[in-house]
């Protein structure tokens, strides 16, 4: 390993903080154009840490309980709790990437009032304009949510990034639009080689394998071209990729020692645990 490299590994903590039963044509766009028969399936929800040895950064923030009791979600173990039992302070300034502005991503974000917060300006644009309030699209959004994103950019919290942005040596984010205008992925290097957090450009590995676009989308070309750009990535760079929602992701990844062990998978575990500061 080279001089200093060590400082750009990162460890990438998934947590499962919620789910939901409900049938496959709920979930896949235009499921009837496939000939197949429907059936159940489990939709799990989550969010993401990525914690160096220099800086944390968290990804996403779940969804907030009353907008998930709402939406008959369970929530499995509140978000803002699980970041505290991560060490993770939620008053602290804080660095979070937030993929897309849907309500299971940004529900939590008003809990995090001196966070950083970096996202697409093409998505911020969109889900603050009148178009996001179409029915199609104002499911998927909270206007409280979306009031305290236009909050934080007055406050000056709020840094648009572009495809190809690192925010810190070995991470990268990489915009494909397709489930919404400005949909982020992040690759992150780690022990265990190079992860993408596909987020929602993929919500469940059959995704991938079956070229199966999930329900909610904005531009379907756009999602076709975000699962070619995983598999391109798959087949050149990447030891692992993780889906937005699929129920096997933690049977995929150790689970993480500690509280969270029911709830928590960790990617390139460093040899020390880290601060939110990045002390040992």
């Amino acid at each position: 390993m080279a001089p200093g490299r060590e400082r750009e590994m990162y460890e990438v903590v998934i947590v499962r903080y919620g789910t939901r039963d409900t049938v496959r044509s709920d979930v896949f766009l235009n499921y009837a154009f496939y000939g197949a028969a429907d059936g159940p399936v489990t939709v799990d929800y989550f969010f993401w840490l990525v914690r160096g040895r220099e800086r944390t950064f968290i990804v996403d923030t779940g969804f907030g309980s009353e907008a998930g009791g709402r939406r008959n979600r369970t929530m499995l173990v509140h978000p803002v709790e699980a970041l505290r039992a991560l060490g993770v302070d939620p008053l602290a300034e804080n660095d979070v990437i937030v993929t897309h502005a849907h309500y299971d991503h940004i529900g939590n974000l008003a809990a995090l009032p001196n966070s950083r917060v970096l996202m697409s300006e093409r998505e911020y644009d969109f889900w603050t304009s009148p178009l996001a309030q179409r029915q199609l699209f104002r499911y998927f959004s909270e206007r409280a949510e979306i009031d305290h994103l236009h909050a934080a950019r007055g406050a000056g919290r709020i840094g648009f990034v572009e495809h190809g942005y690192s925010p810190a040596p070995g991470i990268t984010l990489l915009e494909t639009g397709g489930h919404t205008p400005g949909q982020l992925m992040v690759l992150v290097e780690t022990r265990d080689g190079p992860v993408l957090l596909a987020s929602d450009a993929v919500h469940f590995y059959e995704e991938l394998a079956r070229d199966m676009p999930f329900i909610a989308v904005c531009d379907l070309p756009q999602m076709y071209a975000g699962f070619q750009t995983v598999r391109e990535l798959v087949a050149t760079r990447l030891h692992h990729v993780v889906t937005g929602h699929d129920s096997s992701t933690l049977q995929r990844f150790p689970a993480l020692p500690g509280p969270l062990a029911a709830h928590a998978a960790v990617i390139g575990r460093l040899a020390e645990p880290t601060t939110p500061e990045g002390r040992p």
